[in-house]
């Protein structure tokens, strides 16, 4: 018995000692998880969801995540082996915290930090310790914050300092454990931290210290800059762009990595885990992709916004039409600005889809077609090669008429001088095309609702004040008062800039009209108008003459109250005009009521003619310049001692600057291309550092370019004859990995010139006369207009139209020994939310044509006009809208 109760205490001491050996290799792990679970709050220890049992867990599905990849391990093996009774024992790497080390007695040493050599990667460090996190989680969505430092990037996940191939098999598992995280934390929300709490973790601080010390060392700087020290936070966009090129099994979608981006921040479902799916996939409702229509849709709601902010009601409120300063000309008088050819050259219409019945057309001056009633195109003679054109704006759901002014000019084979300034008679036509709505045309011709007869010369630009001009057809106005449809500026040969206060065409009927000489007027309204100013490069002191030369381009400031005009001329010389000035130096009252206007403010901004000019839609200090120099120059007007940005390209014809993007599209002409190279850019005013955009490629010259806001789309003719629209994409970001842009653009219509058989009917097979007479090539031959269906885009690159299209770029035959009759000079959209849809276009054949983009309605534009209307109905209530066309003035019918 003795021995036996000797013997226990032995037993039990050697039973104590066998508990402390076989415990210390498991000590430095317990010691690490305590150690790393220092300065943590106890409430988030107690209320940890997972416990120690699913942190293992989730930490081992890391491991194998992050053992699924092909970088070798860079720990090496320690010294000793494991069967070695004298070497250390195995470092524990089950995710907490530091290796623990033991003494040969089996005492637990201190911890020590790993040297360089035996350092884990960075991206095994980051699933350890996000296995540590989630076990007890923070306010924080994910600890990412805490382990990575200002030296890791979005990159360095994926390329290491040593220059390693990249690997996506660690992002795939960064994304599984992020997902976890985001499940749990939605399922528990632990309490917030209080004002006396401590940071969790401080030894993760000194290991971002190291780190970033070691970061310096390497950049060989010393910084101190705040924005090297803060912590990187993985966003959204980039965990989803890793399961987008590794994770996802479903077939990508022909968009770029851009476009995906913006549609995360614009649209998307948001799943039960929180993130936004892209809605970039598929195909929309008019047959384009949704790529392609996303930024349709986000610059309609855009434009609509900024137009509530920049545009007026009402503006010049004393430039009122009078009736007595018009007067209207008899037959022999308005005689001499009529155009020269009475009848239009023979053309016929093809259109997609409709059996061709081979009729030639020939329409009388000033009258014009039908329009169809299933495509709703219309097409009018205006008398003369058409090189001015633009669009009357009117109030957003006004549901009024729509108007067009046109200038033209008076023969076929008419040219005009840049050099030197020259006047001669001109007239300008005003045109009524209808209520236009986006889907569905007018019932009614196109007619000439009047015309104004000019002594300055040629016309090269015109443009409308683009809001605040409208009234009310039918606005209560005493005599001589007529009511008010726009003013109008006409930039002219002669130097000079003249501003029109126009009349609605009933108004201007409704007045008395001035009793003429001979006692007849003309079938037409065509009067002598005295204008409400006229704007004049020089002083008061100076001569009448202008020494800057012609006036070629003109730009009306596009945000209220529009009081800015800005024009380019020969010199390089850009004038800028304040039109509500009150300086006896820069207004001066003529004897006969007008107004004469110096500019106050003048700059050289080419050297030679400035070709275009165009303000900034979103902010009115900025301005773009295109000149005959070769040169693209962007201006602040608030620092005009040098440009923001000066391009020197191609020679330049247009630009066009939509409303969203801190760029212009450019159409060029094809001297100063390289082969391939020539026809719309779209170039990055100098902000983002975009290269150029290759919107659209031509064979020929192309000589005007117009944009839409509402629906992020632009359109161009060319010298070749045909009308080419393309849908931009988001530019807001860089286009430089846009896939297939050809798919964007595509033909409104194309125009060729056929030869005619002598009887005049098509199908000759003779050869086009190389002649520059229009005479002899009006008789030998026809154009022949081939108009694209518009109505919907499905199938859209294997449809003729678009293999035409393609042809036409590669294989583009161009003789310059003839008349280009089929030219297109002129394009302008729409600028009306009433009819944004609509396009016109005309040329050297005088045929101005209007097309309607029934398939690039957006749904944010359906969803807006009857808001408008509804709007502008409580505000000026239920007032008829303006007069038909038949109504304005008599018609010559068509041949």
């Amino acid at each position: 018995m003795a021995s036996s109760a000797s013997r226990g205490p032995r037993c039990r001491e050697r039973s104590r000692r066998g508990r402390s050996a076989r415990s210390s290799v498991a000590g430095g792990r317990s010691r690490s998880r305590s150690r790393a679970r220092e300065g943590e709050p106890r409430a988030l220890r107690e209320l940890s969801p997972l416990g120690d049992l699913g942190a293992l867990a989730h930490s081992e599905e890391g491991v194998e995540a992050a053992k699924s990849s092909k970088r070798p391990v860079r720990n090496q093996k320690p010294k000793g082996s494991p069967s070695d009774p004298n070497g250390p024992a195995p470092a524990e790497t089950e995710g907490h915290g530091e290796p623990s080390r033991t003494s040969e007695n089996g005492a637990v040493l201190p911890l020590k930090a790993p040297g360089k050599r035996g350092r884990k990667s960075k991206t095994e460090m980051l699933l350890l310790k996000l296995s540590q996190d989630l076990e007890c989680p923070t306010p924080e969505p994910i600890c990412v914050q805490k382990m990575l430092g200002s030296s890791e990037t979005a990159e360095g996940l994926d390329t290491s300092p040593g220059g390693r191939p990249k690997r996506r098999a660690a992002k795939v598992a960064l994304l599984y454990l992020q997902e976890l995280a985001e499940e749990l934390t939605s399922v528990y929300q632990p309490p917030a931290l209080t004002e006396g709490a401590q940071e969790p973790q401080p030894e993760l601080e000194r290991i971002q210290k190291k780190r970033r010390s070691r970061r310096r060392k390497e950049d060989g700087t010393d910084s101190d800059d705040p924005t090297r020290d803060a912590d990187f936070v993985p966003s959204k966009e980039i965990l989803l762009q890793a399961e987008e090129e590794e994770g996802s099994e479903e077939p990508l979608s022909e968009v770029s990595e851009p476009e995906v981006e913006v549609l995360r921040g614009h649209s998307g479902k948001t799943s039960s885990a929180g993130r936004s799916k892209p809605q970039c996939r598929g195909l929309a409702p008019n047959g384009f992709h949704n790529s392609i229509m996303a930024p349709v849709e986000k610059c309609s709601s855009l434009t609509c916004s900024l137009r509530d902010q920049k545009y007026s009601q009402w503006e010049f409120p004393d430039w009122i039409p009078l009736a007595h300063k018009w007067t209207c000309l008899s037959e022999s008088e308005a005689a001499p600005y009529l155009p020269a050819e009475e009848k239009s050259p023979f053309f016929s219409i093809q259109r997609e889809g409709i059996e061709d019945d081979g009729v030639l057309y020939r329409v009388n001056r000033f009258s014009s077609l039908q329009p169809h009633e299933e495509r709703l195109d219309v097409s009018f003679f205006v008398g003369g090669p058409v090189w001015a054109m633009e669009w009357c704006p009117s109030p957003e759901g006004s549901a009024a008429s729509q108007y067009v002014a046109v200038y033209c000019h008076r023969s076929m084979e008419e040219t005009h001088s840049v050099a030197g300034l020259h006047g001669g008679p001109a007239l300008l036509q005003l045109w009524g095309l209808g209520t236009l709505q986006p889907e569905q045309g007018s019932a009614n011709k196109a007619g000439l609702a009047y015309a104004i007869a000019a002594d300055h010369g040629c016309v090269w630009d015109m443009k409308f004040c683009p809001s605040g001009a409208w009234e009310l057809p039918t606005a209560a106005r005493k005599h001589p008062q007529m009511s008010r449809l726009g003013l109008l500026a006409v930039a002219f040969s002669d130097g000079k800039v003249v501003l029109y206060s126009l009349p609605h065409p009933r108004a201007l009927q409704r007045s008395k009209r001035t009793q003429v000489k001979d006692g007849s007027f003309h079938k037409h309204i065509i009067c002598k108008v005295q204008c409400i100013a006229t704007l004049q490069v020089g002083s008061i002191q100076a001569g009448n003459v202008s020494e800057c030369g012609q006036c070629f381009s003109l730009s009306w400031m596009p945000s209220k109250p529009h009081h800015y005009l800005a024009a380019g001329f020969y010199d390089g010389t850009v004038a800028v005009w304040n039109l509500l000035t009150k300086s006896l130096l820069q207004c001066v009252h003529q004897p006969d009521g007008s107004l004469k206007l110096y500019p106050f403010q003048c700059f050289l901004a080419h050297d030679h003619a400035v070709r275009s000019i165009e303000w900034c839609k979103a902010d009115s200090n900025f301005l773009v310049t295109a000149g005959s120099d070769r040169k693209i120059k962007f201006w602040d007007l608030r620092r005009l001692y040098e440009p923001i940005n000066s391009i020197k390209r191609f020679l330049s014809t247009e630009v066009a600057w939509l409303l969203p993007y801190n760029g212009v599209t450019v159409a060029q002409d094809n001297c100063y291309a390289s082969y391939g190279l020539c026809g719309i850019h779209y170039i990055d005013a100098g902000y983002l550092g975009f290269k150029a955009y290759f919107v659209a490629p031509r064979k020929g010259t192309v000589w005007s370019i117009s944009g839409s806001d509402w629906l992020n789309t632009v359109a161009a003719g060319d010298i070749t004859g045909e009308l080419v629209a393309a849908v931009l994409p988001d530019l807001a970001i860089n286009p430089l990995n846009v896939k297939r842009s050809s798919d964007r653009r595509f033909p409104v219509y194309k125009a060729d010139l056929l030869p005619c058989s002598p009887d005049g009917s098509g199908g000759g097979e003779q050869a086009l006369p190389l002649t520059r007479r229009y005479s002899e090539m009006v008789t030998k031959s026809y154009i022949r207009f081939r108009d694209t269906d518009l109505r919907s885009f499905k199938n859209f690159p294997s449809r003729e139209p678009m293999r035409r299209m393609h042809t036409q770029e590669v294989k583009a035959e161009l003789s310059l020994d003839r008349l280009q009759l089929e030219s297109l000079h002129k394009v302008r959209f729409s600028p009306n939310l009433d009819s944004h849809g609509w396009l016109v276009s005309a040329g050297q054949a005088g045929i101005v044509r209007a097309h309607c983009m029934v398939g690039l309605a957006s749904g944010v534009s359906r969803q807006l006009l009857p808001e408008r209307r509804a709007r502008f109905s409580s505000l000026y209530g239920d007032e008829p809208g303006s007069p038909s066309p038949t109504e304005c003035s008599p018609l010559l019918q068509a041949e």
